[in-house]
């Protein structure tokens, strides 16, 4: 690379040109390097598994947050050897990477820098202060119904839950061939749906579902239009449900939805929709809501209460998995009876990502009012039917327990799969990722590329001048600092707004890097094509009159140059 070119890279990122001109030598090992976010230091002495660990520690994290866990730093130390330990046991026996990893302090304070987490406690929080926050918040609760007298139709709940929507219990043969076959792991392909229903159970709303592809091939096929589908479709490289989704489906969904129900019911037109602080779930959603929503009320479960609490966890989304996976093994009866196919073809070749939402709108369907209504017995314990007690129910809908029904259509399709195997499943979508899982998602996640921009963004970006963009991000990190420092709920406000930065901000610090570089090559460019145009007849050229402290440094003059003989 010319000296020009060095001089230049090294003013624009202050850096002396020495370090500029050492990483462009090395240019070839600091590419194929795969290091962690945030990571500055390139050296033997960080060890590539280390690397790993960041690497998944950080997708363990954001999976912790979406979820609404609380993660003190001793948590995360101890999932981070454990990552270690797991990876180093992959690893070859002569491998020169295997060293000891403590996870120290020193260690945990660094890559909280380098990675820019905040909402990490210190020290684990204590089992029992959750419990009592909790039982004041029933009481305030309770309250804030009285005074508002709302009955149970008018109180909502949403939560998120991830699906693997096409994983068997993993002791069918179907099972083992999916690990068998080299790179192809649809058991892992994960989905993420957002369900809501009311306290009285009779009145469920349209579930978000946030997949990794906009249009799905199947789709294109069969002429599917996602409009018509049971559920609301969004899509982005994570499935993930941020923020623009949670209000599309408050304004497509939800707000219709319980408004029609209100008015059929000769109720009230007001409604109190209770969340959790999900990174999708913004503490200012009740503010931002039209006019046409004014009638809707939020409040949000205090940190560290939702697992206690919040009537989806309380047995709805785990009864709403078994039933997804009893609909999903009468499909693969039904087929296999009335065609040609195996069980194994159905499997492979057609149970699709369509197949998987049709068999997901019967199994929320199913979910019963009983058991809906019964989850707020810890919440609101007047709401639930006295008559809807064990063993009285008026209209079971199926006496056979969910577990039962499913090992009995297993073995009715030739698989080994009992009760126990049933349960297992529905709970491992509950459980935190093993590191194969996580490795599963990290892969996923690096080999998806980004939602692809429209035109009209990307022309729009192209006419931003760059001092406007800096202007905003200034003015974003004035607002986050603000934000963090004053906020209520600090590791709430630290973890939504790092999620911002992450996903959007930096695009823009990005540009603006890109911008720069670019600038700089170009100016260099210019000056060589200046330079070119001086060249007498001969071809040879004549030097520049310019004056070598401004155009170059002492410490990159060529041997017998000096500023006197110009």
């Amino acid at each position: 690379m010319k000296v020009e070119c060095v001089f230049e890279l090294a003013r624009l990122y202050t850096k002396p040109q020495s370090t500029i001109a050492t990483i462009v030598a090395k240019k070839t090992a600091i590419k194929e390097a795969v290091l962690a976010k945030g990571a500055t230091l390139f050296s033997k002495q960080r060890s590539q598994a280390i690397e790993d660990v960041e690497r998944l520690l950080l997708v363990w994290i954001n999976e912790k947050q979406i979820a609404g866990d609380s993660i003190s730093q001793a948590i995360i130390c101890e999932k981070a050897r454990k990552l270690h330990d797991d990876l180093i046991r992959k690893m070859p026996a002569t491998s020169d990477d295997v060293s000891e990893f403590k996870a120290s302090k020193g260690w945990f304070e660094r890559f909280k820098n380098r990675s820019g987490i905040h909402s990490v406690t210190r020290h684990g929080e204590a089992a029992s202060s959750d419990h009592k926050v909790a039982e004041k918040y029933v009481q305030e609760f309770n309250e804030y119904i009285d005074s508002e007298g709302l009955k149970p139709e008018q109180v909502f709940n949403c939560d998120e839950t991830g699906l693997f929507w096409k994983k068997m219990p993993n002791r069918t043969y179907i099972t083992q061939e999916e690990k068998a076959l080299p790179g192809h792991k649809p058991m892992k392909d994960m989905l993420t749906l957002l369900m809501c229903a009311n306290a009285s159970g009779d009145c469920k709303v349209k579930p978000l579902l946030v997949y990794h592809s906009k249009t799905p091939s199947v789709f294109r096929k069969n002429n599917v239009l996602k409009a018509n589908l049971c559920v609301l479709w969004r899509a982005n490289s994570k499935a993930w449900v941020t923020r623009d989704f949670f209000y599309d489906w408050l304004h497509h969904a939800f707000a219709p939805t319980v408004k029609n129900y209100l008015i059929e019911k000769k109720l009230d037109l007001k409604c109190l929709l209770e969340l959790d602080y999900a990174p999708g779930h913004p503490s200012d959603v009740a503010e931002r809501l039209s006019a046409e929503m004014s009638f809707i009320k939020v409040k949000f479960w205090p940190p560290n209460t939702t697992p206690l609490l919040q009537p989806m966890g309380q047995q709805v989304i785990s009864n709403f998995k078994k039933l997804y996976t009893k609909a999903m093994f009468e499909r693969c009866f039904v087929v296999t009876s009335e065609t040609q196919l195996t069980l194994r073809e159905f499997w492979r070749d057609h149970f699709s990502i369509l197949s998987c939402v049709n068999i997901m709108g019967k199994a929320w369907e199913e979910v019963t009012k009983r058991t809906l209504n019964s989850a707020w017995k810890k919440l609101w314990p007047e709401c639930v039917d006295k008559r809807d007690f064990e063993g009285f129910e008026a209209n079971p809908v199926n006496p056979m327990p969910v577990e039962e029904s499913i090992a009995a259509l297993g073995k009715s399709l030739g698989l080994e799969v009992s009760g126990e195997d049933v349960k297992e499943l529905v709970e491992e979508d509950n459980e935190e990722l093993t590191t194969d899982e996580l490795l599963d998602h990290l892969q996923q996640q690096e080999a998806r590329p980004e939602e692809t921009a429209s035109e009209e963004g990307i022309e729009k970006l192209r006419k931003l001048p760059t001092s406007k963009i800096k202007e905003m991000c200034a003015m974003w990190l004035k607002v986050q600092t603000f934000f963090d420092e004053n906020h209520p709920h600090t590791a709430i406000a630290s973890r939504v707004g790092n999620l911002y930065t992450d996903n959007v901000v930096k695009h823009f610090r990005n540009v603006i890097k890109e911008r720069e570089v670019q600038a700089s090559m170009d100016r260099y460019v210019v000056r060589q094509r200046s330079s070119d145009s001086q060249a007498g007849p001969s071809g040879i050229k004549r030097r520049r009159e310019v004056t070598p402290e401004k155009d170059l440094p002492p410490q990159v003059l060529m041997e017998g140059d000096s500023p006197s003989k110009h």
